[in-house]
């Protein structure tokens, strides 16, 4: 399809700068801070140690002190989850410096996601351990989780801000070559550890998220082997296997927030298509036999997106009111179809939501980071 004048003359940067300088400067004002700052008491593991609680699950009235039992779409605020807004935060602050680097040169922006990026992943007092083997936890049952590897879906986004950082006078070699070991060895835990196989494996949202993590850290490592692996996994495996004929998600709308794990899934699987596509082959256009495309998951979902009031599931259990928001997969599906209400639909929603489950679940901040 031909892009309309509107998308032709379109200029993201120009249009992200405005709202990109200001968070960048606020991030400058930031202290970082990892994990190491607060400890979860029922975790196993050490300070430098990641640790989450999965969120259904809540103590059994029939046996309070046993095993938790799971509340599908109930989040029990009581579990440990001080470590994902640590996370959140530092993902934020750096995508935030990164893209006002990367729009501006001022090494200002530069010097601040470098400071944050030593704390997390260079300084042996406060670095995080490279592996999420406490992660998604449940009392009484496991220590952690395949599942938990879905909590650092935000250091995709991060991943590919250090690489715009690549020159700066703050990102000495040194620093730099650290950093990347540091996603090096993550990217080999998620690749061989069982929990990160069992994720890769997963048919779900938390398969595309691990897919989306795997590539965006072999785009910073340039591991070529990794992202051929990854746009196997998404031609073969994740389209076929996750998407109907009329473009929607099954698994996701089976669930008790089908609205809200539709729109994640499909922003983290366009946004993998985005950094996947090379300059031979564009993934947002690609499609299967009978026609199923990411195009075609945008066109099922942007309707809603536009009108809640025609969604036809149930709705969400929880956070029904805060969605939508700035969806990138409307953004990322106007440039592949050339569709210009999406466009205009996606400048229109809010880009920087309040409530902190709609934030955890969007994982594309600052798109000007994710261009091929």
């Amino acid at each position: 399809m031909l892009l309309t004048l509107a998308l032709l003359t379109f200029n993201l940067p120009a249009h992200e700068l405005p709202r990109v300088v200001p968070l960048a400067e606020a991030a400058l004002g930031d202290q970082p801070v990892s994990i190491t700052a607060v400890a979860n008491p029922r975790s196993p593991g050490g300070p430098h140690d990641f640790s989450s609680e999965g969120d259904y699950w809540w103590p059994d009235p029939k046996n309070p002190d046993g095993p938790y039992i799971r509340r599908d779409g109930e989040t029990n605020p009581a579990n440990f989850v001080a470590h994902r807004r640590l996370m959140f935060a530092f993902a934020r602050d750096v995508g935030a410096l990164a893209a006002a680097y990367d729009l501006t040169h001022d090494e200002r922006f530069a010097e601040g996601a470098v400071s944050q990026l030593r704390v997390w992943f260079v300084d042996p007092v406060t670095r995080m351990n490279p592996n999420l083997q406490y992660a998604q936890a449940i009392k009484g049952v496991s220590t952690g989780r395949g599942a938990g590897l879905i909590d650092t879906v935000h250091l995709a986004e991060v991943a590919l801000g250090i690489r715009t950082l690549h020159g700066s006078h703050a990102f000495d070699a040194a620093t730099e070559t650290a950093v990347k070991g540091w996603f090096r060895d993550y990217l080999h835990w998620l690749q061989t550890h069982p929990y990160g196989i069992e994720e890769g494996n997963a048919q779900n949202n938390h398969g595309t998220c691990w897919a989306l993590q795997a590539a965006a850290f072999a785009r910073l490592l340039e591991d070529q082997a990794t992202l051929a692996d990854c746009r196997r996994r998404f031609k073969e495996v994740i389209l076929p296997k996750q998407m109907a004929a009329d473009g929607s998600f099954p698994l996701e709308l089976a669930g008790t927030k089908p609205y809200g794990y539709s729109i994640f899934n499909l922003d983290v699987m366009t946004a993998l298509a985005v950094i996947l596509s090379t300059s031979d082959e564009d993934l947002m256009k690609f499609q299967l036999a009978d026609g199923r495309s990411m195009v075609r998951g945008v066109e099922y979902l942007a309707p809603f997106l536009a009108d809640k009031s025609k969604w036809k599931p149930p709705p969400d259990v929880l956070h029904w009111k805060d969605w939508p928001v700035r969806q990138s997969a409307l953004l990322f599906g106007a440039v592949a179809s050339g569709r210009e209400d999406w466009l205009e639909l996606w400048k229109k929603l809010p880009s920087d939501p309040a409530d902190e489950e709609v934030r955890r679940n969007l994982p594309v901040r600052f798109p000007t980071l994710w261009h091929p």
